[in-house]
């Protein structure tokens, strides 16, 4: 087994990574300020959730999607 690379808020994760991870563990990966609008891994399509001015935060690219 691999050991898992340390993650940051804020950083960009693999879809694998992704579902590897638990929701506690996910939520510590957003920035601070969208923490608050992370629904939980099943309300992420695609590893995207939307905020509440309807930009998305991308777990994959480790930003919003628009940026």
């Amino acid at each position: 087994m691999e050991p898992r690379r340390r993650l940051r808020a804020g950083q960009a994760i693999t879809p694998q990574e992704f579902e590897e991870l638990s929701d506690e563990e996910l939520e510590r990966l957003v920035p601070k300020k969208y923490r608050e609008f992370f629904p939980g891994k099943d309300g992420c399509a695609d590893g995207y959730f939307y905020l509440h001015d309807g930009t998305a935060y991308s777990f994959y690219r480790g930003g919003l999607l628009d940026e």
